[in-house]
């Protein structure tokens, strides 16, 4: 099969196009590294040229309304010019619907674009990958003391999504757009165990936790846990802890 990989040379979209060229298919990057623009639709249709599938990694926290709302509407509006229109399997993340968050905001209007749209499509919600939330475990620390949310993960690990990605492109495409289950790793972590964690595999003391305020709609959402999975999700992949231990100190960096 021919499957194309926007956002094909980022963290998410490389691991895709690895695994599709480790079972044998054609992969196919897609970005700006190789003259694809998603955001403008430039080379999207020469990309798309005899695709089977397209996985649709492209994602800017920073440009999310350009990108990830506008690039994925210029995606479909150059699959549904196919002659035969490729399978569309859209990255989006778990509870994006149910927090303000700008990205997350732009992630809603992605998926309901996607689910609108007159072609075979699968959307496929994610939890934080564990880089990310070591990052953020490493971020919130401030000398001797964290910034302690009332929150929570279920991180997951980028190369196992990637290769859930890859069996949904190369499955029987849908007559029209569907959910498929959530994903997610299988350790539940709040901010402080992260830390703690991220700390100890990095040699370092132990800090203090300081509670934050849960101020803004958009930290109480992440206080009311919204971005973990439901019950029915796919859970795999190592935890983070065993990510973490794989990892040459500083991890996710």
């Amino acid at each position: 099969m021919r499957i194309v990989v926007t956002g094909g040379s980022g963290q998410l979209g490389s691991e895709v196009v690895r695994r599709v060229r480790e079972l044998g298919h054609v992969a196919v990057p897609a970005s700006r590294r190789w003259g694809v623009n998603v955001t403008t639709g430039q080379g999207l249709g020469a990309a798309l040229t005899g695709a089977d599938a397209v996985v649709h990694c492209a994602s800017s926290p920073w440009r999310p309304r350009a990108t990830d709302t506008g690039g994925t509407e210029q995606l479909l509006a150059a699959v549904a010019a196919m002659p035969r229109p490729a399978h569309v399997v859209h990255v989006s993340i778990v509870g994006c619907d149910a927090n303000p968050y700008p990205y997350y905001r732009a992630k809603t209007a992605a998926e309901e674009l996607v689910m609108a749209a007159a072609v075979p499509a699968t959307v496929v919600r994610a939890t934080q990958f564990h880089t990310l939330v070591a990052a953020l475990a490493r971020a919130s620390t401030l000398g001797r003391a964290h910034l302690a949310l009332d929150a929570a993960a279920q991180p997951v690990d980028v190369g196992w999504v990637a290769r859930e990605l890859v069996d949904h492109a190369l499955g029987s495409p849908p007559a029209g757009a569907v959910r498929a289950l959530d994903l997610a790793g299988p350790e539940v972590l709040t901010v402080s165990e992260a830390v703690s964690a991220v700390r100890d595999h990095d040699g370092r003391p132990r800090t203090r936790a300081v509670r934050m305020p849960t101020l803004g709609r958009t930290l109480r959402a992440f206080a009311q846990r919204s971005n973990l999975p439901g019950p029915g999700a796919v859970v795999g992949g190592p935890s983070f802890t065993d990510w973490l231990a794989g990892q040459p100190a500083p991890a996710g960096r």
